[in-house]
């Protein structure tokens, strides 16, 4: 009974399937051609470079903010 199952799979590949009279299908299709993708970029700078620019911005605003805590007198420095 295996001998038979195994001889009847060796005849045809599963995937492939047998030509009907008349008619041979072409399967082959043609893959529509893309354009070569560009990362996106904002303002024409990497990602390295945003990185760099919002870690810049982020000292910033921590040191303007420390400033203006201690010009308005609400922190006080613990040498002065």
């Amino acid at each position: 009974m295996l001998d038979d199952l195994r001889e009847d799979s060796g005849e045809l590949d599963f995937f492939d399937e047998p030509e009907s009279e008349g008619e041979a299908y072409d399967y082959q299709y043609e893959q529509p051609k893309r354009a070569a993708s560009r990362q996106p970029q904002f303002l024409g700078m990497t990602a390295p470079q945003r990185f760099v620019i919002a870690v810049m911005l982020l000292m910033m605003v921590c040191m303007l903010g420390t400033f203006s805590l201690l010009i308005m007198q609400k922190v006080y420095l613990p040498f002065v």
